[in-house]
Order: C-alpha cells, then structure tokens, then sequence
C-alpha cells in the first residue's frame, strides 16, 4: 500500500473473525495526521477490533494497516513508541498506586510527558498514592487516559473515553482531546455517545456488520440523513398530515400535543412552508431546527448499504 503523507493512519480491507464470526469485514480508511477521527456503530460493530488491530495489539486475517509508514503487526516496538492507547477495558494489578502506575510507563519511553501535570489535568492530585483497586470507576478511567498519553504519542486511540466519567470530568477530558488536536497529535476517538462525537470529530466513520457504513464530518452525515431537519409549528387551521408527508424531501409528519412536526431533508422545511401558504395556513410558534446525530446514525445503521459511502 502506496504511504499517504498527509495520512496518519491508513487502513486498506482489513479482515478478522474470530471463528464463524466475522468482525470486521474489508474496512478501509484513512485518517490524515491531526485530526480526530470519530468510529460509531452499535455493540458488536468491530469497532474495538479495528482500532485494536491498528494499535497492533491483534493481528488482522488479511488487508494491511499503517501508522506513519509502520505496520503495527510486524513493526510493533517502533509502533509503540509513537501510539497511546487506553482500551475501553483495562485491568492495572491491584496493588499498584497511580504515582508508581505512571512511573513504570514513563520508563518506557524517551522522552515522555512529566507525569504530575497529566495526573493535575486529569483530577488525579489527591489520589496519586491510592491503590488501582481503591480508585473509583472513574479514577482508574482517568488512570487508563494518562498512562495513554504520557509517552507523548503522535496518535492515541482512545475507546470508549469517558465511561464512567462525571459530566465535569468528561468535559475536562473533551478539552484535553481538542488541545491534544491543537498539538498536532491524531486521535481515533471509539464512542457510543452521540453528543461526544459530534463535540470533538473532525470526521466520523459509522460501522455495522464490520463494515463502513457512511464517512463524513458530523454536519455532512446529518445533511445525508432522511431527517436533516425538524420543521415543527402550531397551524392557525387544520392540515392534512398525508399530503405534508408527500411533499418533496420530506420523510415524515406527525401530530406532536398540539404542534405539527415535520422531519425531511435540507429543502423540506422550504416545500413545507411553501404549501402552508397555499393552503392559507399561518405556522405560528414556527421552529427550524437542524437534525441530530442521533437520528442519523440510526438512518445509516437501521438499512445499511452494500457499500461505503464516503465523502472527503
């Protein structure tokens, strides 16, 4: 595989299964260096798989993966030395302590970042010398994210970031990804939380079945959703719910206490206002609103296509 250089982290159809099941099946990407690159997709999906296998830590059955010009597989010390990894679950011996958990890690790389400062940012000060045991679900996550970027990586995967987190402790976290961004380093940021993805992704890659569904910025796969916008509005006469919901772009309307909701694509809310004015019908306490990502992933994850569908 030709080595992009504005790709930090290329993949080309990779493979696994693991027996008769096939968790990822000929997923490719690239994800260009600086960038956080977001992986969504229901249990099961083959996302922990497929980061797993760029980190080196599994070997794919076929296809080929690289990490600034390394194959993970077969170049897994240098990779290690430029990839941080905190693993959506991690088990540290129960005995050792924070202060010596990040001080065996810091030996392991050349020049790493002084641990007492990720140890302040993350909200670990008062718990350096508690035992990994001892800490709080939320703890040993934070524990989990330190220990995966103390060794100053050029890309970190991170999974299934802030379970367990406070919503002070995760918006603390998503600041300290945007700064990591800020430093150039790449980050393939593994989550379920919608919110989450469409807050730090600079792109989003949506798997089912082991397979790439859709590929885009968070605004562009909301646009390509059936529902990329709500039109919501209480009418001043009655309407016919059958012929809003025939109206060119739009996928649905409903009855909703009172007001009449309409969801469809970008041009729905224009066709819908449109033929309100046909009909003499006024809209009043009318709302436009956006589509979420929410309903766009389960547009894409609910009738999957044979192919993905990717756009730069």
């Amino acid at each position: 595989m030709l080595q992009d250089e504005t790709a930090a982290v290329q993949v080309s159809d990779l493979r696994k299964a693991y027996g008769d099941r096939t968790a990822v099946d000929g997923i490719s990407l690239e994800v260009r260096r600086g960038e956080v690159f977001g992986i969504l997709g229901p249990n099961g999906a083959g996302k922990t798989t497929t980061v797993e296998c760029v980190a080196g830590l599994r070997t794919g059955d076929s296809g080929s993966v690289r990490v600034h010009g390394l194959d993970p597989w077969t170049q897994r010390a240098e990779v290690t030395q430029i990839v941080g990894v905190q693993l959506q679950e991690s088990r540290l011996q129960d005995k050792i302590t924070v202060r010596e958990a990040l001080e065996l890690w810091s030996e392991f790389y050349d020049d790493p970042v002084p641990w007492q400062g990720l140890v302040e940012r993350l909200g670990l000060t008062d718990h350096v010398d508690a035992r990994f045991a001892k800490l709080s679900g939320g703890q040993q996550q934070r524990l989990s994210i330190a220990l995966a970027l103390v060794g100053r990586p050029r890309v970190a995967i991170l999974d299934e970031l802030t379970t367990g987190l406070d919503p002070r402790a995760r918006h603390d976290v998503w600041q300290l990804v945007r700064d990591l961004r800020e430093t150039g380093v790449t980050v393939l940021l593994v989550t379920h939380l919608m919110e989450e993805a469409q807050a730090l992704c600079d792109r989003i890659a949506i798997i089912a079945d082991g397979r790439i569904r859709a590929l885009d910025a968070p605004d562009g796969l909301i646009r390509r959703a059936s529902r990329a916008t709500v039109t919501s509005f209480v009418p001043s006469d009655a309407v016919d719910l059958t012929a809003l919901s025939g109206l060119d772009g739009v996928s649905t309307a409903r009855a909703d206490v009172g007001r009449v909701v309409v969801e469809g694509s970008e041009d729905a809310a224009v066709a819908v206002l449109a033929w309100l004015a046909a009909q003499d019908v006024v809209p009043h306490r009318l709302r436009v609103a956006d589509g979420s990502l929410d309903t766009a992933y389960l547009d894409l994850t609910g009738d999957p296509a044979d192919q993905p569908q990717e756009i730069a």
